[in-house]
């Protein structure tokens, strides 16, 4: 299962494009600090595809705090010294966006607008929506065992 999920800051404004049939890409640079303290940030192209390109190009800019869920791809890119270099990006399905300040402590909204529920926010179902223990009706009788026992065709005992 290839499933990622970055938080990030934008560092280049979205780039939408459009393929020879019609479909929305857009690309952004994005970058994100190191596992250890002395560690430099490090930077990894988001493309959004379809509908979540167009959101990408108008809703994100340069500067903008976000969560990106996706899956990671490997692309190979011919360099002007005349060597190929694989880089890593990824292919963004759901964005959030992050509101304060640092990478620490943040409010975190959907790319729909609207503030992810928090566990204060769900109450118990009301006892009659709880599940009732389930019934069981009684299982049929196994079948009976052949009279005669048929020959073992394999060469090998196990």
């Amino acid at each position: 299962m290839n499933n990622f999920v970055l938080m990030a800051e934008i560092i280049q404004d979205p780039q939408l494009r459009y393929t020879t049939d019609n479909l929305a890409i857009a690309e952004m640079k994005v970058q994100f600090p190191g596992l250890r303290a002395d560690d430099r940030m490090s930077e990894m192209n988001v493309v959004g595809i379809g509908n979540l390109a167009q959101e990408i190009q108008e809703r994100y800019h340069q500067g903008d705090r976000i969560i990106v869920e996706g899956r990671l791809k490997m692309t190979t890119v011919e360099r002007p010294e005349g060597f190929r270099e694989k880089r890593a990006e990824l292919v963004a399905q759901r964005i959030h966006t992050l509101d304060g300040a640092g990478f620490g402590a943040s409010t975190v909204t959907q790319s729909t607008g609207g503030a992810i529920p928090t566990p204060s926010d769900y109450r118990p179902a009301p006892a009659s929506m709880a599940p009732s223990a389930p019934s069981y009706s009684s299982a049929p009788a196994p079948r009976s065992m052949p009279s005669t026992p048929e020959p073992d065709y394999d060469d090998i005992p196990f």
